[in-house]
């Protein structure tokens, strides 16, 4: 009887405990929905601000409108951007443009068509093109340009859109309430301050962010300064390659952003930077960097004539470096140079940007709306890991060219940037695979880790002809600490697991880089 009693007592106890938690759930829930509701009335007209119209923020902007969301678009300056960034998009970059229906903002500008990467050190030279991959469904071609012109293209075809309101302004501060950001503070054109409310804000007002800090806990470092100029009324003899030197201290490029228009362009060490006004910068570029550039060609001549004519539109910009931090903080994401930047000398951050423009507006597509904090935050999660096989691939990459890019007198590390010439300019797979992943053309983690692994083991090799010694041995052994140390770190960084799973590269291409669609 007692027993019975007992059990009684269990099942009423386990019945009350239910339903109190069922009544709290529901009771949540409907507070959940309130503040939904709330949130849609006070987000008013608008379903999104995005902060900043460069790359990022205009196709982004485009991308959502067209999906029916009301936008308001806030930048700093209008005007066309002069700068030295963004002047090549690589096929893959391409691709993402028409996968958003932003192809034709790379017409009506003169940007130049480019087929292949041209590698030069110590007298050797060699063209690397970019390989046919019958997997990569989009024409295997780049386009150099002048950023400004395309970011302008992208502003206009946002703003065509009747649900787009492209504002010029200065954001101040991100709106926050509870832990939820609700909107922006910003001053117009006429120097009034403004609040703007809605339910979602995306952060991407570049690299110098000021609302970066007020999402996540980041920060930039910055590894070397970039230096370039334009040399007017010149061709190259061969513009349809990135021209990039080896040169010392620090890697020298060469390109054709318009017919008529040669970039000339140099890292500089953050710690060693001439000064452009007094002339040290035109003697650095004219004594230390023009003896490397080849003869042949009209390389060395051009440069020499834009020292010459004096520096035209000489620009600096620091070469910075920052991971991909997740924000937990609802209402609001970052995007382009604000979220994460790596080293330029690989050109691939607006592709990477565009990359991550598809994969978000794709997630919050089949959203009713963007009220729904918690719901939103979910999908940005799972963002974070999707843009892994691009944006993981990219970073390695730019992480590694950077390193070996840098002249030393160390044997073992002078070894490595042999090496990681002789490996990209001896052909067949080698070649072809190192370049459709520098084109974006293959974003496989796995497939980068390979390279890097066989670049390892070859620069051993190289360290222990044509016999082993014990100092060979010592500095063979440094090179394999080295890159293993350098390839744990980075991957350690961007995620193991997210980088080392081939199906999120599978998943990825199959997703992001089937065909263009033309419903955009």
């Amino acid at each position: 009887m007692a027993s019975a009693y007992t059990w009684l007592w269990t099942l009423l106890a386990f019945v009350l405990t239910w339903m109190v938690f069922h009544l709290i759930k529901r009771k949540k829930a409907a507070t959940e929905e309130v503040e939904v509701m709330a949130e849609e009335r006070r987000g008013g007209d608008l379903d999104v601000i995005i902060v900043g119209a460069g790359v990022a923020g205009a196709a982004l902007a485009y991308a959502l409108a067209k999906d029916g969301r009301r936008v308001h678009v806030i930048e700093r300056d209008l005007k066309e951007p002069q700068r030295i960034m963004g002047e090549l998009m690589q096929p893959g970059g391409r691709l993402m443009l028409a996968q958003l229906g932003l192809e034709d903002c790379l017409e009506e500008i003169d940007a130049q068509e480019i087929t292949s990467l041209a590698l030069y050190m110590d007298g050797k030279n060699e063209t690397l093109y970019f390989p046919a991959n019958k997997k990569f469904p989009y024409e295997r071609t780049g386009r150099l340009l002048r950023n400004g012109r395309m970011v302008q293209r992208l502003r206009k075809k946002a703003a065509s859109l009747a649900n787009v309101k492209l504002e010029e302004g200065t954001v101040k501060s991100l709106i926050e309430e509870n832990g939820v950001v609700k909107g922006v503070r910003y001053k117009n054109s006429a120097g009034e301050g403004v609040s703007a409310f809605a339910p979602l804000t995306v952060v991407c007002d570049g690299c110098y962010s000021n609302l970066r800090r007020s999402a996540v806990d980041n920060k930039e470092e910055v590894l070397s300064y970039f230096v370039g100029f334009i040399t007017k009324n010149s061709r190259l003899e061969n513009p349809r390659s990135m021209h990039l030197f080896f040169c010392k201290p620090l890697p020298c490029l060469i390109y054709q952003i318009t017919s008529d228009e040669v970039r000339c362009a140099a890292e500089v060490p953050a710690d060693r930077f001439p000064s452009i006004a007094n002339g040290e910068m035109a003697n650095y570029f004219k004594k230390n960097l023009a003896p490397q550039i080849p003869e042949a060609g009209n390389l060395r001549e051009i440069l020499l004539k834009g020292v010459d004519e004096g520096l035209v539109e000489i620009k600096t910009s620091a070469a910075k470096c920052m991971s991909a931090k997740p924000s937990d903080k609802k209402g609001v994401i970052l995007l382009g140079d604000a979220f994460n930047m790596r080293h330029p000398v690989v050109g691939s951050g607006m592709m990477v940007a565009l990359s991550d423009v598809l994969i978000l507006r794709n997630l919050l597509k089949p959203l009713p709306n963007f009220s729904n904090t918690k719901k939103v935050l979910e999908l940005v999660k799972s963002f974070y890991i999707i843009r892994k096989p691009m944006s993981g691939t990219v970073n390695m990459l730019a992480h590694v060219f950077s390193e070996v890019l840098v002249d030393t007198t160390d044997e073992a590390l002078k070894a490595m940037r042999q090496t990681v010439f002789s490996y990209l300019t001896s052909g067949g797979n080698r070649t072809s695979g190192m370049m459709a992943i520098y084109g974006g053309m293959n974003p496989c983690p796995p497939s980068l880790v390979f390279h890097l692994v066989c670049i390892t083991f070859k620069c051993m090799v190289y360290l222990l002809s044509p016999f082993p010694s014990p100092r060979r041995i010592w500095h063979s052994l440094r090179i394999f600490a080295l890159a293993m140390q350098m390839l744990g770190a980075h991957l350690g960084d961007e995620g193991l697991k997210d980088m080392i799973i081939p199906t999120n590269a599978v998943s990825y291409r199959r997703n992001y880089m089937s065909r263009p669609v033309t419903d955009c």
